[in-house]
């Protein structure tokens, strides 16, 4: 049964050429290819992407063995072809430089000017295709005294601030830096990689000329941490961990429960007095201590403690409900079992399933943007190393079945 026509994607027409690897770059060229981009994932013969043997867990085939697919490459390289090329090689060399003369955009995580031996250097290639938008992601960027150096998200979660700020303080049971629980630095430098292409895209209709893009975890790290950097900024004082609280909000954090935890966030005096009113406690609301949010943040611990004294003796689904009813924001602290059996999760569709080569379904999570005219599509699954070679060098570059079989027993692809 032939499949429906997909609607045009938002970036119908556009061509990537993905040099990159782990998770920075291939999160950005994932969510281009699920707007629409032709993106080639070019990887190593024999071992390609790092993350293909992060594992396990793999994906399963349909009986039942471990297929060489690990869950980490899943997670990131939907909707590419992959192609194999020998970098080491001249003749591989020169496949890349022509490739790139059909591109519009280049990703890349090479260490600072690792490509340049090969001749794929923003420089080098630009002087062959002068529209090309050349993406290049590093530890530390392209300048600066560590500029030379690996860099990778857990070292950046530290050097760049995040894990001062997250976990429990000196002293509490647990005490101590801790990183967040995915690679949060990678995936927001492949959230800015994405705006930086489509910026750099949008800036070649005007100049009709592509651009380098210089993007570090480093620099991307510093830069979302956001009201904490500003308030040390603006106030001078170095912001210390507090746990699951909020350094200017109260109450903004996690309460013990008779069973577990619940999250309250309440955001303004009007919805602290609805929640004084769940719990009983009416007159905390017009309390002089309690009554503002400044005046919360002064009183922080006295009136935590007052709430946790409430808030356990109800079980967590009971106060979620109540809280709900009367405009309180709050919620579980869900696994992900509950995550993905959550109403409101599977109502949004935010787990697919698509065909692989390898199993007859991969689950895999949606892509979280809505466009209505031209919607996120699923049309190739996670790729096996080298699956789309000889496609992707024939639809790009023209070469017929004598030039493929002639680099294939040359080991070049």
């Amino acid at each position: 049964m032939e499949r429906p026509a997909l609607p045009p994607g938002a970036l119908d027409g556009l061509r990537v050429l993905d040099l990159s690897r782990v998770l920075a770059g291939p999160w950005c060229s994932q969510l281009l290819a699920d707007l629409g981009a032709d993106v080639v994932k070019v990887e190593r013969p024999g071992s390609g992407d790092d993350t293909r043997a992060w594992g396990p867990p793999w994906l399963p085939r349909e009986d039942g063995s471990a297929s060489a697919e690990s869950a980490y490459f899943l997670s990131a390289n939907r909707n590419k072809r992959s192609v194999t090329v020998d970098l080491a090689r001249p003749e591989g060399q020169q496949l890349v430089r022509e490739l790139a003369q059909q591109s519009d955009v280049l990703l890349e995580n090479f260490k600072v000017g690792g490509l340049a031996q090969y001749g794929l250097d923003y420089a080098s290639l630009a002087a062959l295709n002068p529209r090309l938008i050349y993406c290049s992601i590093t530890g530390f960027g392209q300048t600066g005294p560590y500029a030379e150096r690996p860099g990778y998200d857990f070292l950046m979660q530290g050097m760049g601030g995040l894990m001062s700020i997250t976990g429990r303080p000196d002293g509490e049971p647990g005490g101590g830096p801790l990183k967040v629980g995915v690679a949060l630095t990678d995936v927001m430098t492949g959230l800015y990689a994405t705006v930086a292409v489509l910026a750099a895209l949008q800036r070649r209709h005007v100049s009709g000329t592509g651009q380098h893009i210089d993007l570090a975890l480093l620099d991307v790290q510093v830069a979302a941490l956001a009201n904490q950097a500003s308030n040390y900024l603006v106030g001078g004082r170095v912001p210390q961990r507090m746990g699951n609280a909020h350094p200017s909000i109260v109450p903004y954090q996690d309460f013990p429960t008779a069973d577990g935890h619940v999250i309250v966030t309440v955001g303004n005096d009007g919805q602290f007095a609805a929640l004084c009113r769940v719990l009983g406690h009416a007159e905390w609301a017009g309390d002089a201590r309690f009554a503002t949010n400044p005046a919360r943040v002064a009183h922080r611990a006295e009136l935590v403690a007052a709430i946790a004294a409430v808030t356990a003796t109800r079980p967590t689904a009971a106060w979620v409900d109540a809280m709900e009813a009367a405009g309180v924001p709050c919620g579980p602290i869900n696994t992900l079992d509950r995550v993905f059996d959550d109403a409101q999760v599977r109502a949004r569709g935010l787990r697919v399933e698509m065909p692989h080569a390898e199993a007859p379904a991969v689950p895999l999570v949606a892509n979280p943007i809505r466009l209505s005219e031209s919607p996120v599509a699923y049309r190739r699954a996670p790729p096996t190393l080298g699956q789309h070679s000889e496609e992707v060098l024939h639809d790009w570059l023209g070469l017929d079945d004598a030039a493929l079989a002639s680099l294939r027993a040359r080991r070049v692809v």
